[in-house]
């Protein structure tokens, strides 16, 4: 991980409401004031249960905070991680390398034809990424790509 996470109280308490609505201890809280969201993230495995039937934990936690709530499975891999965040039947791969500069970057390669849904409306999906690689690996770029298609004829 980068560094420690510091939680304000205002996380803190969107977490306790966010465990008493799903049973599921959220990892993290991450307010995005720009998006008017609050993404959780949760451990390996928790998504489901966290979703509730048909949504039901969902739909009550965006009423109750009157934002959009989205959750993100963490993974240890930040390569499997971003994969996850970004969608991963989307995501073909994902680099993760040292920059000359000495910071990290990601590189993640998607087809041309569903870069458009990875990088989100507004970039939403793109910012979430960029927002959660830099929170817990220290990742200071991500790069959404799509390969050169080449033409033959």
């Amino acid at each position: 991980m980068a560094q420690a996470i510091k939680l304000t109280m205002d996380q803190m308490r969107l977490m306790s409401l966010f465990q008493s609505v799903t049973k599921v201890t959220a990892k993290d809280c991450v307010e995005d004031g720009k998006q008017n969201r609050v993404i959780f993230v949760v451990e390996e495995g928790q998504m489901g249960l966290s979703i509730g039937r048909h949504g039901a934990h969902m739909k009550s936690l965006q009423a109750k905070v009157q934002k959009n709530v989205e959750l993100v499975e963490f993974r240890e891999d930040p390569a499997a991680f971003l994969k996850g965040v970004l969608n991963p039947k989307l995501v073909s791969e994902v680099k993760v390398s040292e920059r000359p500069d000495g910071t990290t970057q990601a590189v993640v390669m998607v087809d041309q034809g569903n870069k458009g849904l990875v990088v989100g409306r507004e970039g939403r999906n793109a910012e979430k990424a960029r927002l959660l690689a830099k929170r817990y690996f220290g990742i200071a770029h991500v790069m959404i790509n799509s390969p050169e298609r080449a033409l033959f004829g």
